[in-house]
Formats: C-alpha cells, sequence, structure tokens
C-alpha cells in the first residue's frame, strides 16, 4: 500500500498542508516541525508521487545534456563532474549520445525543464522552447543563449608565457587544426597570437584527430622540424599522453630534453607516467559553472550571457626550465 501526505499527517500529529509543505521545503515551516516529518515520512517508506508533482508545478526538476562523445576522456570526466554537481540542487539530468536534433526531440517527450549542450561549433543551437546553455566558444556572434566559455584563447597565453619564462624560445603547438570545431581553432589561434606577441616563431604540428594516437604520430614530425623545440604544447589530455608516450620510446628527456604542458586541467594529469603540467579551468570548477548557469537560465528571465572563466596552470613533473650545454 502507497503511503500518503495524509498518512504522514495522521502519524505526525499535523496537518496535510503542514506536510506538503514540509516536503517541499518551504520556510513557512519550522525546522522542527519539518525534520519530524520528515523522520517519519522516510519511517513510512514514503515515495513522492513525481507525476502529480510535476502536473502541479509545471516542472519536471530534469536538465537534459548532450553528449558529443563517449571516447574522449576529458569529456567524460566532465560530464561526471556535472552530474555530481546537480546531487547539491534539486534537480536531476539525464544524458543523450544522440545527435543534437535526436536527444532534443527526446528531450521533448520528457519535457526537462532545460538542455546542456557542448557546442563544439560556432553554428547556433535553436533552443526550441527549451531554456539552453552551452559550453563551447563565445566568438563575434550575437548570443542567444548563455554560453559557459572556458576561454581557450587565454589559456594558451599563459601556457606560453609560463614556458618563455622557463627560458623556453622554441615553443612547438601540437593538435588538431583547420577544424569545424571551434573550441580546437581557438586553442591554435591563443598560441599563434601569443607567440607573436612575445616575438617568437609559430612551430605547429596539426593532428589528424584528437586521439593518444593522433598525438603519439605527431611526435616524429616535431622532431624533424629545423629548430628542435624545447617545449611542446599538447592541444589535449589525450594527446599530450600520445605525446609522452612517443617521446619517452625515443629516448627523448621530459622534461630535460623537451618540456610538454597539455591543455585540459583533469585530475587524470597528476597520474600521466610522468605527472603532467597543464593549462585549463579546473574541470570541477567549469560543471559547476555550467550547472548555475543552467539552473539560472531555467529559473531566471535575465538576458543571456558570455561567462568567459579563468583558465589556471598546474604546474607538475613534466615541465622545467632550459637546460645549458
Amino acid at each position: 500500500m502507497n503511503v500518503t501526505i495524509k498518512d504522514i499527517a495522521k502519524e505526525a500529529n499535523v496537518s496535510y498542508s503542514t506536510v506538503s509543505k514540509a516536503l517541499n521545503n518551504s520556510p513557512l515551516v519550522k525546522e522542527v516541525t519539518k525534520q519530524k516529518i520528515l523522520r517519519v515520512a522516510k519511517e513510512m517508506g514514503y515515495e513522492p508521487n513525481l507525476a502529480a508533482k510535476q502536473l502541479v508545478r509545471k516542472k519536471t526538476e530534469v536538465v537534459g545534456l548532450i553528449w558529443p562523445t563517449i571516447e574522449r576522456i576529458v569529456l567524460a570526466t566532465l560530464v561526471t563532474n556535472i552530474s555530481k554537481a546537480f546531487e547539491s540542487t534539486r534537480y536531476s539530468m539525464i544524458l543523450s549520445v544522440d545527435s543534437t536534433d535526436t536527444a532534443m526531440e527526446t528531450f521533448k517527450k520528457f519535457q526537462v525543464d532545460g538542455m546542456i549542450v557542448f557546442a563544439e561549433s560556432e553554428q547556433m543551437i535553436p533552443e526550441e522552447n527549451i531554456p539552453l546553455v552551452a559550453y563551447g566558444v563565445s566568438g563575434k556572434r550575437e548570443v542567444t543563449y548563455p554560453i559557459i566559455d572556458a576561454n581557450h584563447e587565454q589559456a594558451m597565453e599563459k601556457a606560453v608565457q609560463y614556458l618563455y619564462d622557463l627560458g623556453h624560445r622554441n615553443i612547438a603547438y601540437v593538435g588538431l587544426m583547420n577544424t569545424d570545431d571551434a573550441l580546437q581553432n581557438e586553442k591554435v589561434d591563443g598560441y599563434q597570437k601569443a607567440m607573436k606577441k612575445i616575438g617568437l616563431t609559430e612551430q605547429s604540428i596539426a593532428t589528424n584527430g584528437l586521439d593518444w594516437f593522433d598525438g603519439y604520430l605527431a611526435v616524429d614530425d616535431v622532431l624533424q622540424l629545423e629548430k628542435r623545440p624545447t617545449a611542446i604544447i599538447g592541444s589535449s589530455y589525450d594527446i599530450s599522453g600520445g605525446i609522452l608516450r612517443s617521446l619517452q620510446e625515443k629516448g627523448v628527456g621530459v622534461p630535460e630534453d623537451i618540456s610538454l604542458i597539455s591543455y585540459d586541467n583533469i585530475p587524470q594529469m597528476e597520474t600521466t607516467e610522468i605527472p603532467m603540467t597543464c593549462i585549463g579551468v579546473p574541470v570541477d570548477e567549469l560543471a559547476e559553472e555550467i550547472v548555475q548557469a543552467v539552473i539560472q537560465r531555467i529559473e531566471s528571465e535575465e538576458q543571456p550571457v558570455v561567462r568567459k572563466l579563468n583558465p589556471s596552470l598546474t604546474e607538475r613533473q613534466s615541465t622545467g626550465p632550459v637546460l645549458e650545454g
């Protein structure tokens, strides 16, 4: 037999409306009374009727997230952190690995209150009457929904300056170029602008993709550059992992011969074969910003904004000063 709010009210010796308010965390109920009601509800095995709550509130308190790929560790880590960030809110998250169009249709059927999209291209995504927040690049386009921008350009500027301060003058960049992925393009632009600003010659090596093996293969091209780099900036965790393994197999010391710094600020950087120096917005901070932005979008009528975050550098054993001789 299902336990109802009336059953709880009778057991707790309070009114039906008081139980309803307490279960909805209303400030109109005294804390002592609220805790008593919650204890009784738990002891009686009360399960809220979510469908009924949705009809009353016209809200599902569910947010849909469209995940672009299940293959990249960084995105998996970010999605995990987004899910954790929702745990401290009243919202739940459902995940779709389908295409954007298919996922949006599914979310409409579930009547989600909002959506999170990984906008890897600069193409605008229609909101379809569902509040939307995107993780991507703001660019120069007119904003129609909030965009959480991890500021890849500033991250590359900080990486180049950090290596320059260590004495490096031949700094190579390894990553995906000339792609529809706006995030990758901004990293390349950031590296090129930083090198030009500081008066250094850029040395860019294009990969065929964003996987570990793409970074591994790129090292052959890096070592054949006319001026052998003393430092490499890898454009992602996966690519940098491949670079590191290839350098080690070729007997190139890291950081004694070549320093290596990677984009993506995730905990896994600490457990690579040589703990890796990294640049980027910490993944837990990024997840929190995304979650707060979508909740604000759902609950507020404020105009869409671009939130440019501040990337930070975490120094580990993969980088060091240029050795003389």
